[in-house]
């Protein structure tokens, strides 16, 4: 077996040797190629391919550098939007990622000096969103692919075409209400003359309410009254009869339909579901263990929501407060007789009172508390869907 054979101890252990990363120093971009020391290094550099490559760079040094400053550029990038997409994220958490690949490109061969300066030209150019901090600074990628604003602009439109459907429902019910209050309008009534044969007769009238009581007196007073007079006041009582029970049956059927609609729009409601969850006010316990032990499984009180997905906590028992993700948060149950909010489905935002628990099917019971639905038992709300309120 030689020397410059392919599985030589010589050979395997310059390969172990030359895993993971070097030194920096004894780096040349130029060829590509990392050297394990300072002798290994001078060596290259007077190598003959070195002198030539060097040659090559000197006839137009600018495009060399545009050349490294456009791949580093776009490797950055690249590993930004697919590891973190447009989250905000420290810049060195990204940098560090980058510079673990062994063929990197690395930052002392492109235009920029810093990491710094990089950062603040990603914002100048619009291709991140950059903040400055305490704590340094952080980068948050903006999305512009197409595929990516089309979909943005279907939720945009899907969400236009749910408010335009909600208005016309509205519009739908306010003519309905409209109508059934149309039909309870009272019809004028009809007067009709009472006749008396003998004068020194005396007409007793009964004025109870309700048509079986008028019919009571009228036959009360068939004795006293003549012929014609009965005849008079049992057609008041049937057209009064009839003028009741069809008013009746079209304020049922303007009341059905009414209600039939309510209770569509009440179902599409409860279905209706969203990904964010966060309300303030409300009782959180921390689940993550990027904070270390002090905060694990500690409860604190969102004072603020941003964008829908993030929570400015206060801790209960330290006051710290702490800006976290809702993926690193979950509800608080509460024992019953507590006050809850409803985070998800149709009930959302509505106060309420836990009434019992099932733990078989991880729901609980609650009586709202607020709004319009004040009073009303619901049944089946996940634990998720509901936390303790503060």
């Amino acid at each position: 077996m030689g020397k410059s054979d392919f599985l030589s101890p010589k050979a395997i252990a310059n390969r172990i040797k030359s895993k993971g990363l070097q030194k920096l120093r004894w780096y040349c971009q130029m060829c590509q190629k990392q050297c394990r020391d300072e002798n290994g290094f001078k060596c290259h550099c007077m190598s003959e391919s070195h002198q030539r490559q060097l040659l090559l760079a000197s006839e137009n040094p600018q495009q060399f550098l545009n050349y490294f400053s456009e791949e580093f550029r776009n490797d950055f990038l690249e590993l930004l939007r697919r590891r973190f997409g447009t989250k905000r994220v420290h810049n060195n958490i990204v940098y560090n990622e980058y510079i673990s690949h062994r063929e990197h490109i690395h930052m002392n061969a492109t235009q920029w000096e810093t990491l710094t300066d990089f950062t603040k030209w990603l914002g100048r150019e619009g291709l991140c969103k950059v903040d400055e901090t305490p704590k340094g600074w952080y980068i948050q990628y903006i999305d512009r692919d197409p595929e990516t604003i089309r979909r943005q602009q279907e939720q945009e439109r899907k969400k236009k075409q749910d408010l335009d459907d909600e208005e016309k429902t509205a519009k739908f019910i306010e003519q309905q209400v409209r109508r059934g209050l149309e039909g309870k309008e009272l019809e004028a009534p009809v007067y009709t003359e009472l006749n008396r044969e003998n004068e020194e007769e005396k007409v007793a009238f009964n004025l109870n309410k309700g048509a079986s009581t008028s019919v009571a007196a009228s036959s009360k007073t068939s004795s006293v009254l003549g012929p014609s007079a009965l005849k008079t006041a049992e057609g008041a009582v049937k057209r009064k009869e009839s003028t009741h029970s069809s008013g009746q049956s079209k304020e049922k059927k303007k009341k059905s339909a009414l209600d039939e609609i309510m209770e569509l729009e009440e179902e599409k409601k409860r279905i209706s579901r969203t990904d964010y969850w966060l309300q303030p006010e409300i009782i959180v316990k921390i689940v993550t263990k990027k904070l270390g032990e002090k905060y694990h499984k500690k409860k604190g009180v969102v004072k603020e929501v941003i964008d829908k997905y993030t929570a400015v906590v206060k801790m209960i028992d330290s006051g710290d407060k702490l800006k976290l993700d809702q993926t690193h948060l979950e509800t608080v149950i509460p024992a019953p007789g507590k006050k809850v909010m409803v985070l998800n489905g149709g009930y959302r935002g509505n106060e309420g009172i836990l009434e019992s628990i099932n733990e078989k099917k991880f729901s609980a019971t609650i009586i709202i508390d607020s709004g319009p639905l004040k009073g009303r038992r619901v049944e089946g709300i996940q634990y998720e869907d509901i936390s303790k309120l503060a």
